[in-house]
């Protein structure tokens, strides 16, 4: 299975998210992004802004997030 990156940029990071159907919130010391899902629930997360994100903050939010591993990576490629 790929790996997650280990210092991710953070414009490919927030690119891969909004493939993925979220939306920016706020930037600031921390960037907060939200995704509204057809059952009419909100997925939000928050990550730091950093100029590089470690991999092991990216598995964080992805759990935290609830988005499967595959799919990440595979947004991720594609941004």
């Amino acid at each position: 299975m790929a790996r997650f990156p280990k210092d991710a940029p953070k414009r490919r990071v927030i690119k891969a998210l909004e493939l993925l159907g979220f939306g920016l919130v706020r930037v600031h010391e921390h960037i907060s992004m939200i995704r509204h899902n057809v059952d009419g629930t909100d997925t939000s997360l928050t990550m730091p802004n950093h100029r590089r994100i470690k991999g092991s903050t990216l598995r964080t939010i992805c759990t935290q997030a609830n988005i499967p591993r595959s799919e990440f990576l595979a947004a991720y490629e594609n941004a």
